[in-house]
Parts: C-alpha cells; structure tokens; sequence
C-alpha cells in the first residue's frame, strides 16, 4: 500500500549561503541528518521573488544567483522534526508543504471523484544514467506515458541530491549515473493506473509520488479554472500553485512562451515565479522530444511554477489563459503550507492542513 509523506520544498538563490557554506550543502547535510526518504537539487534558469529581482542564465550580468529547488521527501510521522530543522537555518526564500503518497502496490490510484475534473501527476525519481534496454530511462518512461495518453510529461534534471541515504552530486569529470532526476507527468486516473503497472516492470527500483492536481488547460483549450477556496480554507491559509508546463520552443510576442509569462507575472503583483527546463517530455499529441544537433530554436520542455494566495492566483491565471491560448498544460494545485522567509531564524512549524490531504 501507498504510505503518507510530506514533499518539503524550498526556494532560493544557488549563491545564498549559510556562515561559510553553501544554503544547498547545509540543506542536503540536513536531509541526510533526519534520513529523509529521498531529495533532488534542480537549478532554474528563470525566476524572480518577493522583492521582483529577475534571475536569468540569458545574462551573464544575472546569471551569478540563478533560482534553485530543493525537494526532500520525509514520512508524515517524522516531517516536523526535518522542518524544525530547515526553518533554523537563517536564510531568504521560500519553502512549501504538500501532502503525497509514496507507491508501493498497483492499486494506489484512486478512482477520482464524481464531477471533478481532477486529474493525478506522478513524480518519478530515478538516476541520471538508468537504462531500461538500449534507451536512458527517462527516455522509455516517457514513451510508454505518451502512448498511454497521458496529457504531457517533463524530464528535469537534478545537480544534487539524496538517494537510500546516500549523496548523490554531480561533478564536472564523472559519469553522475546515479544523480537524480525528475519526471513528472499528469495525466487522468485510469490512464496513470495502467502507466504505474507497467513503470514498475521496467524501472529499477524507482521513488514514485502521486498528488492530486487539476488540468486547466490543455493546448489552448480551457477545461477548468484554478477552484475558489472556502472562507475557512482561506482562514487557514491554504496557497495554490499554477504550473504551466510548456516547450522552449512555443513562441509568445517574438520570443519563448515561458519568458513571456515570466515577464508578465513580473509586471503584476505576483508573488513569484520560477522557471525550470528539462531534457525530455512532451505535452499533447507531440511525441516526446529534447534538443537535436544543429537547431535553430531549443527543443526541450519548460516548466513554470508560480505560487500564491488564492486571490493573486486568480489575478495570474487570467494572464496565463490569455498566453496559453495555444500552446502548454496548465495544472493547478493546492499548498497546505506555504513560508515566505526573510533571513531570521523561526522555530516555528508550519501546520498542514488536513483538508489539503492528497
């Protein structure tokens, strides 16, 4: 049966660091410490925050402090001694809890409930170098995930991580086999059942996570809109998340669709946003796809993540239905907790919400 975990996510600046250490090796050291169920480290290459200071690898000038992401998984009956832990450390960002479940049997995915659109997105944690056959592994999950008709799924590379307790990072002069990386694909419930029996025949012993998430669009076509939230959830300050999963190569105003959100979301009072691009995945009908040799234009699929309190995500979604019109998968996710951090120290634990539950 599937087991109950918190997925522990923080944002910052690659660059911040912790007295004389990087915040990322004070984290990972963290991870390690409460012996977490597993990690991944992934450098953006957009993103701004709070304060609206763009980070960007198109710049050299903005390229010294690009966004990163730390995830760490944590079994829900241990999570609040990790968090104590992460919110010790005197640091700037931001850092969210959402309820998951670890896979372990076939018969994980639920049957979705009646009238909802609510569809389910796994996340696959595998090495870097795995194989299934002659093909990377990220490669043949993705071809058995778009044969099955799931709406889209992204391959997005990890620098650093956790593994079975053990550090995983990637070095310049080194084959990195076993650094992580993530896929994450959504899809509707039957299909990702069918795809979970025949993943777990293939792969090696991989991490695999179920969450609920709602499709708002689907290649230009609007299908829901991110769900207004009841007074007592507001009161409880539940957050949501929009992300919009898209190609680098979708154009928007002369330029990638996904800087064009960035840009937009910028202008307005969003809280912020990070972009993150993978190395494989697909969305739609359009097979699974990455760079080639000789391009004119990127080939790789983008993710972009806002998240905010319900009104400002209202306000956001008006602006990316309006940049999507075409192209991208749009989902929308509930935040049980969500920490705006300003650099001092909090031994606070955040309180997730029940209702949130996945």
């Amino acid at each position: 049966m599937s087991e109950p975990f918190v997925k522990l996510t923080t944002y910052f600046g690659e660059r911040d660091r912790v007295e004389r250490r990087l915040l990322a090796d004070e984290l990972l050291d963290i991870y390690a410490e409460r012996r977490v169920r597993a990690s991944i480290l992934l450098r953006a290459t957009e993103g701004f925050g709070r304060l609206h200071h763009l980070h960007t690898d198109r710049l050299l000038s903005l390229s010294e402090d690009l966004p990163v992401v730390s995830i760490a998984l944590q079994r829900h009956t241990e999570f609040e001694a990790l968090l104590q832990r992460v919110l010790a450390v005197k640091r700037r960002g931001l850092i969210t809890l959402e309820r998951v479940r670890v896979l372990s049997s076939d018969d994980d995915v639920e049957p979705p409930e009646h009238g909802r659109e609510e569809a389910q997105k796994l996340t696959l944690l595998v090495g870097r170098r795995e194989r299934v056959g002659d093909q990377p592994a990220f490669v043949a999950v993705c071809d058995v995930l778009h044969r099955l008709g799931l709406d889209g799924a992204s391959v997005l590379l990890g620098v650093d991580g956790l593994r079975g307790g053990q550090r995983m990072r990637a070095r310049f002069f080194s084959r990195n086999a076993d650094v992580p990386l993530m896929i994450e694909c959504v899809g509707a419930n039957e299909r990702i059942s069918t795809a979970l029996a025949e993943l777990r025949r293939m792969l090696r012993d991989p991490v695999i996570l179920r969450e609920r998430a709602l499709v708002c669009k689907r290649d230009g076509r609007l299908l829901a809109r991110p769900p207004a939230l009841a007074d007592d959830e507001r009161r409880a300050g539940l957050s949501q998340k929009l992300t919009v999963y898209s190609s680098h190569d979708a154009r928007r105003s002369g330029g990638p669709l996904h800087l064009e959100i960035v840009r937009r979301l910028r202008a307005s009072d969003a809280a912020g946003v990070t972009s993150l691009t993978g190395v494989w995945g697909f969305h739609g009908a359009r097979p699974p796809h990455g760079d080639r040799v000789f391009q004119v234009h990127r080939h790789v699929p983008v993710a972009t993540v806002t998240i905010d309190s319900p009104e400002r995500i209202a306000r956001s979604f008006q602006i990316i239905d309006e940049l999507t019109d075409q192209h991208g998968l749009v989902t929308s996710e509930i935040v049980p907790a969500m920490r705006a951090l300003d650099g001092a120290e909090s031994s606070d634990v955040l309180r997730l919400d029940e209702r949130a539950d996945a």
